[in-house]
């Protein structure tokens, strides 16, 4: 029973998700005039639809994924439903193609907005101030000296701003090197410690331990909410940036991604830890995350389509559309591939 419940959630955290992503390209397509011929819900056959106007709005049979068909896209299907050169997408201005492929990302980024407001309205936020409040008896901290109420100021020489700072330049560094922690003492004076983390077994597996906590003053009222709605924003887009360049930089390898298995898993620990709050949490890291990924400037992903954008303007004219929509294809087919590769990842370390 509790795999079933954890699948329903999984589906409706990633179909809201796509569904605001979707609609951000929707609404904006709506508004520049460009003709969309379906806005969908799930991908596979259709199980709901109905037309309204020009456009098809569907349910469709795979819950996961989505997508809002707009003219331009499929050129031999434009000039078969005859549709007008005005309608279509390439043949809006940029700043009308921007618009359309920048408000998918943009809603993704609103909702996560919206979801840690009422996140931090209802159930409280916290202050995320970097001081360690919990050193553990004997562990690599406590050894190395580090301090209950010792405040965080860098790790490896880089600056940190928030308690998710910690985790995260943790989390990239190399653990048999150990990690530098500059920090200020409750007595005002200064100290740059060296820390190399023990290695111990959790659930059979190699994992390294600190053995410092973090434990955070809760906050409540619309203000507090205000700001810590802001802070974890900004601590989120920060995760995506390192994780990015660090991905980049073969600091952090391919194995060490997760795909929809992975996330499924992350859903399962989130609903048991903590419920709602938990759950609502991960819904705006991951909105966060499939705004972040899509504005990279890759083909198949909006980041893609803007970049085609760019290129327009420096050159003065515009990519030819059959071209465009060619590499848009080719990219498409290697991302499928990727993410088999990355789902196979999930499932092997499911049974790690």
């Amino acid at each position: 029973m509790s795999i079933i419940i954890n699948l329903l959630v999984f589906i409706l955290i990633l179909s809201v998700i796509i569904a605001f992503h979707e609609f951000g390209h929707f609404l904006f397509a709506k508004l520049c005039g460009v003709y969309v011929y379906e806005y969908a819900i799930g991908m596979g056959p259709k199980i709901i639809s109905k037309q309204i106007g020009e456009t098809v709005y569907s349910l469709r049979a795979i819950p996961i994924g989505g997508f809002c068909q707009l003219a331009g896209e499929d050129l031999d299907e434009d000039d078969k439903k005859k549709i007008k050169k005005d309608r279509r997408l390439q043949n809006k201005t940029p700043f009308q193609r921007f618009l359309i492929m920048f408000f998918g990302p943009m809603n993704n980024f609103i909702l996560a907005v919206v979801v840690l407001f009422f996140l931090a309205l209802i159930w409280g936020g916290s202050t995320m101030k970097p001081i360690i409040t919990e050193v553990e008896k004997d562990s690599a901290a406590e050894i190395a000296g580090i301090k209950a109420q010792d405040e965080v100021i860098e790790i490896n020489n880089h600056k940190i701003s928030t308690s998710d700072d910690i985790s995260l330049y943790l989390a990239v560094a190399d653990p048999k090197e150990g990690s530098s922690f500059k920090v200020e003492h409750d007595n005002g004076t200064y100290d740059t410690i060296k820390v190399k983390p023990k290695k111990i077994k959790v659930d059979g597996k190699d994992t390294y331990r600190y053995g410092i906590g973090m434990q955070q003053e809760e906050t409540k009222g619309f203000g507090n909410a205000i700001v810590y709605t802001f802070k974890k924003t900004g601590s989120i887009f920060k995760q995506m940036y390192v994780t990015l360049a660090y991905l980049f930089t073969g600091h952090i390898k391919l194995n060490q991604l997760s795909g929809p298995v992975g996330i499924y898993s992350v859903v399962g620990k989130s609903r048991e830890a903590g419920g709602v709050a938990n759950l609502l949490y991960l819904m705006a890291f991951l909105s966060i995350n499939v705004g972040v990924i899509n504005l990279l400037p890759i083909p198949a992903f909006d980041g893609g389509h803007i970049l085609f954008i760019v290129i327009e303007l420096i050159k003065g004219s515009p990519v030819k559309p059959e071209l465009e929509n060619k590499i848009h294809f080719i990219f498409l087919i290697l991302l499928l591939l990727f993410m088999l590769v990355i789902t196979f990842n999930d499932i092997v370390n499911l049974f790690k």
